[in-house]
């Protein structure tokens, strides 16, 4: 079950992979169904970050969209594997898992959810691996927080990746090389109840 507010697309943020501007982007994921975005762009300066994520918001509220925010700064946060947990504890936490250690500890200090990674090879990240695959993603499913696979997933993995025990799917690249591919992936997911 995904955590309050969540859907099983997780698109996360990468303007350097950007078809074109990543507000424009993200508002073209939207109109094809994204609900959830994870703003990263953590080299970005406090000021320009907070800039966009209002943009980013604009374009999520008219569709009851969450926007979230990696490292903190917001209601809902997603931290990297070594980020110290916030306090006092946002409304929503996610942190990126890799292996079982990290896995055991996003349980142990009670995160909504976790993205664990790389499923697959991955053209955003070449080389992070190695990947798990759905069999080792599922051994890191059944100890974890709600996960999403996260890592070169496309939507013909989708299938396998929820077989296995994920949620939902964690998207980069492919959402911003051309973000009319959540189509696609929202085809390949289960329908989250209004």
């Amino acid at each position: 079950m995904t955590p309050p507010g969540m859907t099983p697309l997780l698109v996360l943020t990468d303007r350097s992979q950007c078809s074109g501007p990543l507000a424009d982007v993200i508002a073209t994921a939207v109109q094809c169904g994204a609900r959830t975005v994870l703003l990263r762009e953590k080299d970005l300066p406090a000021a320009a970050r907070a800039d966009l994520a209002r943009e980013l918001n604009a374009v999520l509220a008219p569709v009851g969209g969450l926007l979230m925010h990696a490292g903190g700064g917001g209601g809902a946060v997603h931290l990297a594997s070594a980020d110290p947990f916030p306090a006092p504890r946002p409304g929503l936490v996610g942190r990126s898992c890799h292996d079982p250690g990290e896995v055991a500890a996003a349980r142990a200090e009670g995160c909504d959810y976790v993205t664990v990674s790389p499923v697959y090879p991955s053209a955003s990240k070449p080389g992070y691996g190695p990947a798990l695959g759905p069999a080792g993603l599922a051994a890191l499913c059944r100890h974890a927080p709600p996960a999403y696979a996260l890592g070169g997933v496309e939507p013909a993995h989708v299938p396998a990746c929820l077989a296995a025990g994920a949620i939902g799917v964690a998207v980069m690249g492919a959402v911003m090389r051309d973000p009319r591919i959540v189509e696609r992936y929202l085809t390949a997911l289960p329908e989250v109840p209004a």
